[in-house]
């Protein structure tokens, strides 16, 4: 079972030639190479330029690289489109911004091959905006180019009037819809970024309900955000000795033609056994970085 780990993603502004060279020293599983929020306007060409630059250079490692454009309805998209196809180095994936319907990612898609952008770019979309929400079932299942999700709670907030609240009660049936349409069409999906940098308990807080809600990591804001983000979006020792104990378990009740398996009181069935290979294999891909 092959395994990406996407446990955080951190956005780094394009504009910044000391992020862009910082981040290649930065634990994070991946990175967001921003020219959209991140960059203000009288810098986007700088953002497009110094991005294709460092993909050049390299020198990133295992490290996931993705790169937020504009929308194709602002005056920076279709550059910025045009950018991804004549880079020399393409980045792993793109992040288009501002998706409201399944249209808009195949327009999107199409965007992209008009530019020339290579077909092995990924292609993921923010989940930021009410239109979104309410058509994220049809969004998810857009295009076979779609491979992941990334939560755009700022914009949401904006949008809705929600309130950042700790538990964030007014986004729960947002991320849990747009995690349930990630799993039905085979997507990973990122949870939204936590605005505070100097609560670090809130911010553990915010990745372990990410994690309890289904998500396969987080999207940061800051560096010391990071390790919080790894440890909570990885198996722990506690949780793979117990991978191990239901996987060993299983197979042995399996040899002995047993119908019923129990491991340490409780019952084992297939579907805990998939659960446990799963961990398994996030916890190689994590050791092997």
């Amino acid at each position: 079972m092959a395994i990406r780990p996407r446990r955080s993603l951190l956005y780094m502004p394009g504009s910044n030639p000391r992020a862009l060279e910082k981040a290649r020293s930065l634990p994070a599983d991946g990175l967001i190479l921003d020219m959209e929020d991140a960059v203000s306007p009288d810098a986007k060409a700088l953002a497009r330029e110094q991005i294709g630059a460092a993909l050049a250079e390299g020198g990133y490692g295992q490290r996931e690289l993705m790169v937020r454009v504009n929308g194709l309805a602002t005056e920076w998209g279709a550059q910025d489109m045009a950018a991804l196809g004549a880079w020399a180095t393409p980045p792993d994936a793109v992040l288009i911004p501002k998706i409201d319907s399944a249209q808009d990612v195949l327009d999107a898609v199409a965007a992209l091959d008009d530019a020339g952008c290579p077909s092995s770019v990924d292609v993921w979309i923010m989940a930021e905006t009410p239109h979104c929400i309410l058509n994220i079932a049809e969004v998810a299942r857009a295009h076979p180019r779609l491979r992941g999700i990334v939560m755009g709670t700022s914009d949401l907030s904006k949008d809705t009037r929600v309130r950042h609240t700790r538990e964030r009660l007014g986004f729960i049936t947002a991320l849990n819809l747009c995690v349930y349409a990630a799993r039905a069409n085979g997507l990973d999906i990122i949870d939204g970024v936590q605005l505070d940098l100097e609560d670090e308990e809130l911010l553990v807080f915010s990745c372990e309900q990410g994690r309890d809600l289904g998500f396969d990591g987080k999207s940061l804001i800051h560096p010391k955000q990071i390790d919080a983000a790894n440890r909570v979006f990885a198996p722990d020792d506690r949780e793979v000795a117990a991978a191990r104990e239901i996987i060993a378990g299983f197979e042995q009740a399996q040899a002995e033609g047993k119908g019923v398996v129990v491991v340490n009181g409780r019952l084992v069935e297939a579907l805990h056994v998939e659960e446990a290979r799963r961990a398994l294999a996030l916890a190689e891909a994590i050791a092997a970085r």
